[in-house]
């Protein structure tokens, strides 16, 4: 079976650039929209991981392969913040996902003692802001799983990512992170033999799931970004005034991607220095503190 664990669509609420998080969406894909190209990418079974959100299983929950999961936006203890898929939750976990979120501590607990699957998503990226080394410790030390096939970060981090993930010995885990339709399916996870969700679920906690798809890179996000912007210029047509500042994305996402490479390398050969020196997940954090 094949699944799209990491995907988008407008419940995921407004996004996170400045100014622009009064106005524009994280995406404006329709849950049903988004549930009809996984079916055609082949998918037999289909989630949604809305940041921070459920409300888009309203229109899917009719449909038998759907199940409920979502992209916990969480507080680490060195408050740094990081995004956590939760996998195969029901309403009412969500709720205390939710409750909890802010407290990593009592996340922590709360889904091992529910026996959730879960994973750190863009595991090597500068999306959710800077990282701490502590932050790492925590990864290796108690996350189960590990996004290491992400459609929308470069490919070089995304390798960099399944080496570091096999190091630990974490499951992996593939998704599209699709905001727009473009992506939606480009990337997954299989898990072979499995029958139904709870046997996908069970053989991926096994480190039994295969990642296969698409990575990111410097044209699709450019084109992501100006599909965003049509969405938004169509919900509020009043944005239209700022089209000519479209004219401008392409450099942004050039920046970004210099960004991505130059934050997925560094941090990678700082844990792999420290590893070698035998440290593992109790690491002097002094060695590698950003």
């Amino acid at each position: 079976m094949r699944c799209d664990l990491h995907v988008h669509t407008i419940h995921s609420g407004m996004c996170t650039v400045p100014v622009a998080r009064h106005f524009c969406r994280e995406s404006y894909n329709t849950p049903a929209a988004v549930y009809e190209k996984l079916k055609l990418c082949g998918m037999d079974l289909v989630t949604i991981t809305d940041h921070d959100s459920i409300d888009a299983a309203e229109s899917l929950r009719q449909h038998p392969d759907f199940f409920l999961s979502e992209e916990a936006t969480c507080r680490m203890p060195s408050g740094r913040e990081v995004h956590i898929g939760i996998y195969g939750i029901t309403e009412r976990q969500h709720i205390e996902i939710q409750r909890r979120r802010d407290d990593f501590y009592s996340l922590l607990g709360y889904v091992n003692e529910q026996r959730l699957l879960f994973s750190i998503n863009h595991l090597l990226s500068a999306l959710t802001g800077p990282r701490d080394a502590s932050d790492f410790i925590w990864f290796e030390s108690v996350f189960p799983c590990m996004e290491t096939q992400n459609g929308a970060m470069p490919a070089r981090s995304n390798r960099l990512a399944a080496d570091l993930a096999a190091r630990m010995g974490k499951s992996p885990i593939g998704g599209s992170d699709a905001h727009t339709m473009r992506g939606v399916g480009s990337a997954f996870t299989i898990a072979p033999g499995a029958r139904n969700r709870d046997e996908f679920l069970q053989a991926i906690r096994a480190g039994k799931g295969i990642v296969q798809g698409e990575s990111g890179g410097f044209s699709n996000l450019t084109c992501d970004v100006w599909s965003i912007c049509a969405g938004m210029m169509k919900e509020s047509p009043w944005t239209a005034a700022l089209a000519p500042l479209l004219a401008a994305v392409p450099a942004v996402i050039l920046v970004n991607c210099l960004v991505e490479a130059l934050f997925a390398k560094t941090w990678f050969d700082r844990i792999i220095s420290v590893r070698k020196e035998g440290f593992s997940a109790s690491w002097d954090t002094e060695k590698v503190s950003a």
